[in-house]
């Protein structure tokens, strides 16, 4: 299976989410981060993931017999590189991309549906802007967003409020 064949599942997408920011956690605590999922279905869709390499077992127990397995996801691992990004097609792509959107949306969903909502003390939004760049231009935005974004990703989550980022960049014509 590809990598995104993998990753652009609904299901595997939301649970490939819910570890982003170095996460470490079992199946049960993946069902309570999404509920609406049976549980044959995460089971099913996270042995997937673990059998593909994307996630990583950190640590196991024994619970009531059976073995707890804590997962990590291998970040490294999940995503759609640029040369099977090219090789999918324009319909493969908006599967992907409405998959993605879809995602983004029951992420907003759940934070509104928080017991206090307030977009500008938590930092939240949606913004959209045009930029006028040329190919060098925009590779030299990339770079600098890739840099300025991996070094907060590398704080530790002790003290700190786990924010989703989500970018998404097109030619606007």
């Amino acid at each position: 299976m590809t990598s995104a064949e993998l990753l652009l599942h609904p299901v595997r997408l939301r649970v490939v989410q819910a570890f982003l920011g170095d996460r470490a956690l079992t199946t049960s605590q993946l069902r309570e981060l999404l509920p609406d999922v049976s549980t044959a279905t995460l089971y099913r869709q996270v042995s997937t993931l673990a059998d593909a390499g994307l996630l990583e077992v950190v640590e196991e127990r024994k619970v009531r017999g059976a073995t707890e397995r804590t997962y990590r996801l291998r970040t490294e691992a999940a995503h759609v590189g640029p040369a099977e990004a090219r090789r999918l097609s324009p319909d493969e792509h908006r599967q992907a991309f409405t998959t993605f959107v879809a995602g983004v949306l029951d992420d907003f969903d759940h934070y509104l549906a928080g017991p206090d909502v307030d977009l500008g003390r938590d930092g939240a939004g949606y913004r959209k802007a045009a930029l006028y760049l040329t190919d060098e231009e925009l590779l030299d935005l990339v770079t600098d967003l890739r840099e300025v974004v991996s070094r907060r990703m590398s704080l530790p989550p002790e003290g700190r409020t786990r924010r989703l980022l989500t970018t998404v960049l097109m030619p606007g014509e």
